[in-house]
């Protein structure tokens, strides 16, 4: 059972789980040897409803330390809090893009990787330009005003040179399917879908150069 802090970007989570400590644990100070085996089995994992596990803050308390019949092993209740990630919906986050397709971009924060941007969450009109080398494969392109006169290069483009500002539009947790369709996405247990079809959103070099704009005039 679980007692979360207030909601944003991190937080800490208050967690009492009966866990068993192996007999190669038993010969190290109890603390370390439960804060490993906690480190084990929480560490970069998905609790549904909860979020990303990416460290176990502290060890409020431990009971217990039964070992059963014929079993080397200690088992044991153990109450401590984790540092978990789970932004809420409506959430502004900066990221990088990792890579798009005609579907979405895809976008990470360097320790989580599944975060995407559905064409109908893109500014409106977008176009996708295929990379030549790689079909599947491109960049976005938002349609907003006409060209530089100077250049055919579009000048809103999403191509990764610089970080992405989006909202969060929803957070699923899924469970893991029993068949895997063809050419279907790598599963995850936790799905950030987002949107940078507003103001401000989007790559931040897009604003920047708009607020330059301004200033000069």
């Amino acid at each position: 059972k679980s007692k979360d802090s207030r909601r944003k970007l991190f937080y800490l989570s208050l967690i009492e789980h009966s866990m068993r400590l192996p007999p190669h644990r038993l010969n190290l100070p109890l603390d370390e040897a439960v804060k490993i085996e906690l480190e084990t089995l929480f560490l970069d994992k998905v609790i549904a409803k909860l979020g990303l596990c990416i460290s176990v803050y502290d060890i409020r308390s431990i009971k217990g330390g039964f070992i059963f019949p014929g079993d080397g092993a200690s088992t044991c209740t153990v109450e401590f809090r984790l540092i978990v990630f789970r932004p809420f919906v409506g959430e502004i986050i900066v990221a990088k893009l990792k890579e798009s397709d005609a579907n979405d971009l895809r976008l990470t924060l360097g320790f989580f990787y599944d975060i995407y941007i559905p064409v109908h969450l893109l500014p409106s009109p977008s176009r996708f330009e295929s990379d030549t080398n790689n079909k599947n494969q491109g960049r976005w392109i938002w349609d907003f005003g006409e060209a530089d006169a100077q250049s055919e290069e579009p000048r809103f483009v999403i191509d990764g040179t610089d970080q992405i500002k989006f909202q969060v539009y929803s957070v699923s947790y899924t469970s893991i399917p029993l068949e895997q369709p063809e050419n279907s996405k790598p599963f995850a247990p936790m799905v950030i879908t987002g949107s940078t079809d507003n103001d401000g959103l989007g790559p931040v070099s897009w604003w920047e150069e708009a607020e330059m704009v301004q200033e000069e005039s």
